[in-house]
């Protein structure tokens, strides 16, 4: 495998500074030794660009109905992303994202999907699902998988629609989402796991049958790993932290399930926020996840 890195140094999607540092700290964790550690070839491409907030109207392009606050900031970024995850796949790589905030997801799944259907295993305290009509704060970082579905206002936006089936995206670790979001995923063919599942049946079993389902007639699978998946007390430089989650080990077997389907060709790292770390502890910890999601292990 070659994995090629792409920074996503985006923080527009969210109301909170600091996940635009994201990469760097990711990178500053040995990103690059681990990743030779489990026998991949690392080529960093650097980060992209990405407007900064201030001086900027948040509603300076609003869909026709609801809010999203920087869409055409949001559109400009993830555009690029596309291009440099569909890039890296058609060079043979593997592309990996680091974050910067959740929406960019929007792109790097676009772009995943460009000349292939592929499966989403998405692991996250939050189901992101909401659009404009639904969300709350108007925050993108909410709203990716209803984005690249295709949902509400998003359905007439040809920039966000991915190459993806609902059947085929599956969710790991939610506990925590809107009323009118979480009655969208019960409704919707999304494959939905939340903490509660993990606590009555084991990690194990319930990140094997979401990778059945993302993996369920298509052969690629994009991984989309927000910090918040695991415990605060675990990854506590998040964006949103959300009490109640995965722990250490938990999220270790999950990544090393994911290797050993052999099947994933994308991933992206998000929410990594060192404003609110310790000693950049969540960083160091989203690399282990990134190694064993590639193959490293134990023995």
């Amino acid at each position: 495998m070659n994995l090629r890195v792409i920074g996503a140094p985006m923080d527009l999607g969210s109301d909170r500074r600091g996940v635009d540092m994201g990469p760097s700290a990711i990178r500053y964790a040995g990103l690059a030794e681990a990743v030779r550690g489990a026998g991949v070839s690392y080529d960093d491409a650097g980060d992209l660009p990405v407007p900064q907030p201030e001086g900027r109207n948040p509603d300076a392009e609003r869909p026709e109905t609801g809010s999203a606050n920087y869409l055409k900031e949001t559109r400009w970024v993830c555009r690029r992303v596309e291009s440099a995850v569909a890039d890296a796949l058609d060079g043979g790589e593997t592309p990996l994202v680091l974050g910067g905030d959740h929406s960019i997801a929007v792109g790097s799944v676009v772009g995943a999907s460009r000349d292939r259907q592929v499966g989403v295993l998405w692991l996250d305290a939050h189901a992101d699902f909401n659009t404009p009509e639904t969300s709350p704060s108007g925050n993108v970082h909410g709203m990716p998988v209803a984005a690249f579905l295709g949902r509400g206002t998003f359905g007439d936006m040809s920039w966000a629609r991915a190459n993806v089936d609902a059947e085929n995206v599956a969710m790991v670790g939610l506990r925590n989402l809107d009323d009118a979001e979480a009655d969208a995923v019960r409704d919707s063919d999304i494959d939905a796991y939340t903490m509660s599942d993990i606590d009555r049946r084991g990690m194990v079993p319930v990140v094997e049958d979401a990778l059945a389902s993302a993996l369920d007639g298509v052969d690629a699978l994009h991984v989309s790993l927000d910090m918040d998946f695991l415990d605060p007390d675990e990854a506590p430089g998040v964006g949103t932290p959300v009490t109640g989650g995965v722990t250490y080990r938990e999220a270790h077997a999950a990544a090393e399930l994911v290797a050993e389907t052999g099947a994933l060709t994308s991933m992206e790292v998000v929410e990594v926020n060192p404003i609110l770390d310790s000693h950049n502890r969540t960083a160091d910890l989203a690399v282990e996840l990134v190694s064993s999601a590639l193959g490293d292990r134990i023995l």
